[in-house]
């Protein structure tokens, strides 16, 4: 019988024949998720025998990994903004530079928001955790994918946050065409040129939905769309707020200029410009 100790050794160096990023995290979560054990657990039980029925449960998901699958949708769910979300192929993965949006957010708005719309909600992050920051608040989360917005009706109801949160099936601002302006509007929209997409990691080009990340040639054909309808639902002294490319501030700034808005962009945590902001 073979030990975790033994696994976690034999696990690892298998993922990074595989080129599998992170290979010794991937592996304890791996290991951690299959025996129902927190990732701590298993650094005071190494030598613990796994029994055969539990490496033939953690096997096959040693080869979705291998695989390139990402690992949030192996496990199921993962952390954002303090909450629990379910993930799964429905929907893009939430991502941790995500979370500096809303941290942004928070620093710049003095007055609570009482409407917020997130336009392209997928797994409902966004609106999940902006709808916990500001408990006083309406939200509307609007996505095209009526997979997705299942997605994140189920996180919402977990969350018990589906009182407050209204998702809405549609294409950006056509579900919200009769909505009151709101005071504060996210999104992170595609924004990746189909080049950007031919590079990217396995885990992204395989796995997760295409129609989440790529925005036509030039990444910018969303952001189009936002900024030209954003004067139209945002209250005054509303704020929208964006994800973005990296690449991409000086076009923005130009399309915010033209739509009668003034833009801002924003730097992440590593100094590049990931955030852009109108009112």
């Amino acid at each position: 019988m073979l030990s975790i100790r033994e696994i976690k050794a034999r696990t690892e160096t298998f993922f990074k024949e595989k080129g599998v990023p992170n290979a010794k995290l991937d592996t304890d979560i791996l290991i951690a998720h299959s025996l129902g054990m927190k990732r701590l657990e298993l650094y005071l039980d190494l030598d613990r025998p796994l029994t055969a029925a539990q490496l033939s449960a953690l096997r096959p998901l040693v080869k979705r990994r291998a695989n390139r699958e990402p690992l949030q949708y192996i496990v199921g769910n993962t952390d954002f903004y303090g909450l629990q979300l379910k993930v799964d192929r429905r929907a893009l993965i939430p991502r941790h530079e995500t979370e500096e949006l809303i941290e942004l957010i928070v620093e710049r708005i003095e007055t609570a928001p009482q409407r917020i719309l997130d336009l392209g909600t997928g797994s409902g992050a966004l609106a999940l955790a902006l709808a916990t920051q500001y408990p006083e608040a309406l939200v509307v989360a609007v996505d095209q994918s009526t997979a997705a917005l299942e997605l994140a009706r189920e996180n919402a109801s977990a969350l018990e946050l589906n009182e407050r949160v209204q998702f809405l099936a549609g294409s950006w601002w056509t579900p919200v065409m009769s909505e009151s302006p709101f005071d504060l509007i996210v999104s992170n929209p595609p924004y990746l040129t189909e080049a950007e997409m031919q590079t990217a990691e396995p885990e992204v080009i395989q796995h997760e939905p295409h129609s989440a990340l790529v925005a036509g040639a030039d990444g910018l054909d969303d952001f189009r769309v936002l900024l030209e309808g954003a004067p139209k639902f945002l209250a005054t002294g509303g704020l929208l707020a964006m994800e973005t490319g990296i690449a991409q501030s000086e076009a923005l700034s130009e399309m915010a200029q033209l739509a009668g808005l003034q833009g801002q962009s924003i730097e992440d945590l590593s100094g590049r410009p990931r955030f852009f902001f109108a009112q």
